[in-house]
């Protein structure tokens, strides 16, 4: 500042040394310190601008950074270990995930009782069905937590990316957008977890409906021998017969 207004001072020095010659001037002090003081109020009006402006072009800059959007999407790999999962869920042989059927399907297999107009070999059939059913409950849960543990590594690192991407963004936009993605990732993992949890309640469900079937058909085939037939009554003969 000192330097500036020093050169302030020399130029209107050699400005007034040709007035000079021309003419004899009286040096007034007091208005010469007047004009180097209003030089110098400028002088500071335009820094003062300058700054404004730098500023001013600063925020324009932070403002596009935090309109950056990221440019990574985890979303693909979500939905695809996902629909793994589901796959798994919907090709599962034995009682239908279906509301309606599964109600029907139930009904006739697992019953209350048995009527008399169940022939017995329908129950045979019936018991073999239940059995199917209880083995294909416990495969699919078994193949639901072989999917889980094959989406452990996608997810190690999906979450590493979205991670990296996070403590890197430029600006708001990125990092909320991040963390929106590794939100959807915690989602989808505990979608997973219910699935998983759905088919291991389901194979055991499954398994004590069919031991309670076991022994509700135990005791309709125990009433139709002693009902329908001759009961067994033990009496001893020797070798001979008699």
């Amino acid at each position: 500042m000192k330097k500036t207004l020093i050169a302030i001072a020399a130029a209107m020095l050699v400005m007034a040394a040709p007035a000079a010659q021309a003419q004899r001037i009286v040096f007034d002090p007091s208005n010469f310190s007047q004009n180097i003081l209003t030089a110098a109020r400028t002088l500071e009006q335009i820094n003062n601008q300058i700054r404004q402006l730098q500023n001013e072009a600063q925020m324009l800059i932070n403002d596009a950074k935090n309109l950056t959007g990221l440019d990574y999407s985890a979303l693909a790999e979500l939905r695809a270990a996902l629909s793994a999962t589901n796959q798994l869920i919907q090709r599962a042989l034995g009682l239908s995930f279906n509301v309606s059927q599964m109600e029907a399907e139930f009904t006739r297999l697992y019953p209350d009782a048995y009527s008399a107009s169940i022939a017995g070999s329908q129950m045979a059939l019936d018991a073999r069905t239940r059995w199917r059913n209880s083995l294909e409950a416990l495969r699919t849960a078994t193949q639901v937590q072989s999917q889980a543990v094959q989406n452990f590594a996608s997810d190690e690192q999906t979450l590493a990316n979205l991670v990296n991407r996070s403590q890197s963004a430029v600006g708001a936009l990125q990092a909320m957008q991040a963390t929106n993605q590794l939100l959807a990732l915690q989602s989808r993992q505990a979608m997973q977890a219910q699935q998983l949890q759905i088919t291991q309640d389901r194979a055991v469900a499954l398994e004590q409906a069919r031991q309670v079937a076991v022994q509700e058909r135990a005791r309709e085939v125990r009433r139709r021998f002693q009902g329908e037939g001759t009961a067994y009554t033990p009496h001893s003969v020797n070798f001979y017969g008699h």
